[in-house]
C-alpha cells in the first residue's frame, strides 16, 4: 500500500471530511459514501480511459469468485441452447484454477495453451499456433501469474485474432501497473489486494453488451455473482465493502498525482530491470527460470544455486534469514514452487528494490568466498 495513502487514511480514520464519523461508520446509502464511490469510479475511468460503453462493478469474493461468475454470466447462448465452449490460456497456477472451476461447474473449457508440462516458465507458443474456437463464449487468460512470475507483454491482446469473441482478462496482480486499451476486452477483473487497495473488493470492468447476454440454461446465477443485477443496482444490491472502496479511491488519486499509468509503468519497469539485471549478472548464483519475453514486472521468482548449479535450499534459507534481519520480509517463494519471490507492486519504491539488490550482491559475494 502506498505510504501517502496509509497516512491519509490514518488522518481521516475517526473523522472523514468533518462528518464526525469514520468511513466504516457511514451508511452505504448516504450522500457521503455515494460521493466516495462516484469519485473513485471517475478517477478509475480517468486512469484507464474506460470507454462510455463499459460499466464498473465493485464486487466481492476476490478474483477466484470471478472464475465462477464467468460461467454463470457468459456461457449462455443466443440460441437458448446453453452449450457453449470457452477457450482458456493456462500459463500458471491461477489460470489452472479458472479452468478447474469451469469444469467443476460442468461446462466445456477448451485449453488452447497449457504450459503445465514446462512447469509454467513462460514458454508460451506463438498466437499463430493456437487453435481457438471460432464461436467461443470467450477467451480467458491471466495477465500476470503471481506464483510463477509469468506476465504477458503489454500488447498481447492486440495479437489475438480479431473476432466477436470477447477477451476476458484476470488482471488481479498487475491492474493499474501500465496503460491498458480497455476497448479490446469484454471483461477485465481483479482482486484489489495487489495494486488497487485492500483485500475485500473485487473490481470488474465489463462491456455493456455482455450484461445482456443470456445466461446458461442449466444454471441459476447466484445474486452476488450476477453482473447485470450488480450493474442495475450500482454495485449496491447489498452493502459493498465501503472501506476497501474508499482506500481504493485514495490509491487512484495517488496514481493520478504521480502522473498516471504512463508514469507508474516507467517506474515499474525501472524496478524490474534493476532486479533482473542483478539476477542475470550473478553468473548462475541467482537464476530466474522464466522465459525472458514473459518475465513478470510484478513478481520476480528466482532460485539460489550452489556450486553444482542446482537450487540450494540451505543457501535460500540463509538468504531469507539475512533479509529478515534487514527488515525485508515476504520474500519466500510460493510453497508450490519454492525459492525466492520478490513482489514489486506499484507501492514498492525504487529505493526498496535498490536495497534488495545491494543485499543480493553482498550475499552472493560472501557465499562465494
Amino acid at each position: 500500500m502506498p505510504r501517502p495513502v496509509l497516512e491519509r487514511a490514518a488522518a481521516e480514520l475517526v473523522d472523514w471530511n468533518n462528518t464526525g464519523m469514520s468511513v466504516m461508520e457511514l451508511s452505504h446509502r448516504s450522500p457521503e459514501f455515494e460521493s466516495i464511490l462516484s469519485t473513485a469510479e471517475k478517477d478509475l475511468r480517468d486512469l484507464l480511459l474506460i470507454p462510455e460503453d463499459y460499466t464498473v462493478l465493485w464486487m466481492q469474493g476476490g478474483a477466484t469468485s470471478q472464475f465462477s461468475a464467468l460461467v454463470y454470466n457468459l456461457f449462455g447462448s443466443d440460441k437458448g441452447t446453453g452449450g457453449r465452449v470457452a477457450d482458456y490460456i493456462v500459463t500458471g497456477a491461477w489460470s489452472e484454477k479458472a479452468v478447474e472451476e469451469a469444469r467443476r461447474l460442468g461446462v466445456t473449457a477448451n485449453v488452447v495453451v497449457d504450459t503445465t508440462g514446462d512447469k509454467h516458465v513462460g514458454n508460451v507458443p506463438a498466437v499463430s499456433e493456437w487453435k481457438l474456437t471460432p464461436d467461443a463464449a470467450f477467451i480467458y487468460y491471466c495477465d500476470n501469474e503471481t506464483v510463477h512470475g509469468v506476465e504477458f507483454p503489454t500488447d498481447f491482446s492486440a495479437s489475438l485474432p480479431h473476432s466477436s469473441v470477447p477477451i476476458i482478462c484476470d488482471m488481479s496482480s498487475n491492474f493499474l501497473s501500465r496503460p491498458v486499451d480497455v476497448s479490446r476486452y469484454g471483461v477485465l477483473f481483479g482482486g484489489a489486494q495487489k495494486n488497487i487497495g485492500p483485500a475485500g473488493v473485487t473490481l470488474v470492468i465489463i462491456r455493456n453488451d455482455l450484461l445482456q447476454r443470456p445466461k446458461h440454461n442449466d444454471f441459476v446465477c447466484p445474486v452476488m455473482m450476477d453482473y447485470a443485477l450488480c450493474a442495475k443496482n450500482g454495485s449496491m444490491y447489498n452493502t459493498p465493502p465501503t472501506y476497501a472502496i474508499y482506500i481504493s479511491g485514495l490509491v487512484f488519486q495517488w496514481l493520478k498525482d504521480l502522473g498516471g499509468l504512463n508514469s507508474i509503468e516507467k517506474r515499474n519497469r525501472e524496478k524490474a530491470d534493476a532486479l533482473y539485471a542483478c539476477v542475470d549478472a550473478s553468473e548462475g548464483f541467482y537464476v530466474c527460470p522464466v522465459d525472458r519475453h514473459h518475465r513478470s514486472r510484478m513478481n520476480v521468482p528466482f532460485r539460489i544455486c550452489g556450486p553444482d548449479g542446482k537450487p540450494d535450499q540451505t543457501l535460500e534459507k540463509r538468504f531469507l534469514d539475512g533479509a529478515g534481519k534487514r527488515r525485508m520480509v515476504q520474500l519466500k517463494g510460493h510453497r508450490s514452487v519454492g525459492g525466492i519471490r520478490a513482489s514489486l507492486y506499484n507501492a514498492m519504491s525504487i529505493e526498496g528494490v535498490e536495497f534488495l539488490v545491494a543485499y543480493m550482491r553482498e550475499f552472493a559475494t560472501a557465499e562465494r568466498k
